[in-house]
């Protein structure tokens, strides 16, 4: 009988042997990726540089689309095996640019790694009038990957690896006011719903496409220090969250409970290379191993059930393509 992970019925560590402290060094040990082409967005910063540094130093070819390339071409210079291309997240054409280069080329896709994302961002809205946060961390992944599929079908044998956060539990997702046009806005809602979305999306995207053999998961890179995620964090709120004082600096307790760059990078190589996942798919990870469902309200960590709904997966897939108008038909 075919599996899946509707309502989180595989979500079940595999007992990996990592854990929140192992790095993307660790995971990645005795991996062997020379003549395998992978694509990570925002991969030129934080946990995405070194998930590209882990991937390239392991054989990888891989590329690197960023909004700013110049930026890009300085964070990345001294790692070999690193192609930079154009791409905007906020603009749909040149998503599909980017994409139509890529298949144009006739190559294989064997990791897609759908890493950037933001957070912590006041209300604002694309050209299309969609809220940033739906629309860059969830909408342009989902266009992205389905521009992608031809290339990714090719490889056989492909993973698609989605960053999703534990802050998917700030939101189920409202299919009903998506982007904020009739209800107030809250940036911790946003980012949450489009987390959700990233979750749900995985979840029946492996459905769908592991008969193509072409896997798909969400993970959680933990708390992470030192990447450009908080940078328009609202003070106010990181202090009513307890995370900083007055001043805005971080709380002692809160930095040392922080995950490092390369531990933070860990779930994402583990969850495109572990062979510990070659029959599995659609599950949510964290600390390079698969998450177990949460059920308590009170506690922070493992996957909310509502983020691996089997009517709300199918139901946002069809929502997906009427928002960025692409019939995603595998």
């Amino acid at each position: 009988m075919e599996q899946n992970n509707y309502q989180g019925k595989l979500q079940k560590a595999t007992g990996s042997g990592f854990n929140a402290k192992s790095t993307s060094k660790e995971v990645i040990n005795g991996i062997d990726l020379t003549g395998k082409i992978a694509i990570v967005t925002g991969g030129n910063t934080g946990i995405g540089l070194e998930t590209v540094k882990t991937l390239a130093g392991a054989g990888a070819t891989v590329i690197v689309p960023a909004r700013d390339v110049e930026k890009a071409k300085r964070n990345l210079k001294s790692i070999s095996n690193v192609i930079i291309e154009k791409m905007d997240l906020m603009n749909p054409e040149s998503i599909d640019n980017f994409a139509e280069k890529f298949l144009h080329s006739d190559r294989p896709l064997h990791i897609l790694i759908n890493n950037a994302g933001i957070m912590w961002v006041p209300l604002r809205r694309d050209n299309r009038g969609y809220e940033s946060q739906l629309a860059t961390n969830y909408l342009a992944l989902f266009q992205l990957t389905a521009r992608l599929w031809p290339a990714l079908k090719k490889a056989d044998g492909a993973k698609v690896v989605n960053v999703s956060s534990g802050g998917h539990q700030f939101s189920d997702f409202d299919f009903e006011d998506p982007n904020f046009l009739h209800r107030e806005y809250e940036t911790l809602q946003g980012y949450g719903q489009s987390k959700t979305a990233v979750n749900l999306f995985s979840l029946e995207l492996d459905t769908l496409a592991k008969a193509y053999n072409v896997r798909s998961y969400s993970l959680c890179p933990g708390a992470v220090g030192e990447t450009e995620l908080g940078r328009e964090a609202p003070i106010d709120l990181l202090q009513k969250l307890g995370y900083t004082d007055a001043e805005g600096n971080i709380l002692p307790e809160v930095a040392a409970s922080l995950k490092t760059i390369p531990q933070g990078a860990a779930t994402t190589i583990w969850a495109a290379t572990s062979k510990l996942l070659n029959d599995i798919g659609g599950v949510y990870c964290e600390n390079a191993d698969i998450a177990s469902l949460n059920a308590n309200e009170e506690i922070i960590g493992g996957i909310k059930a509502y983020s691996l709904d089997e009517k709300n997966a199918k139901r946002l897939w069809k929502l997906s393509e009427k928002m960025t108008g692409i019939k995603f038909d595998l």
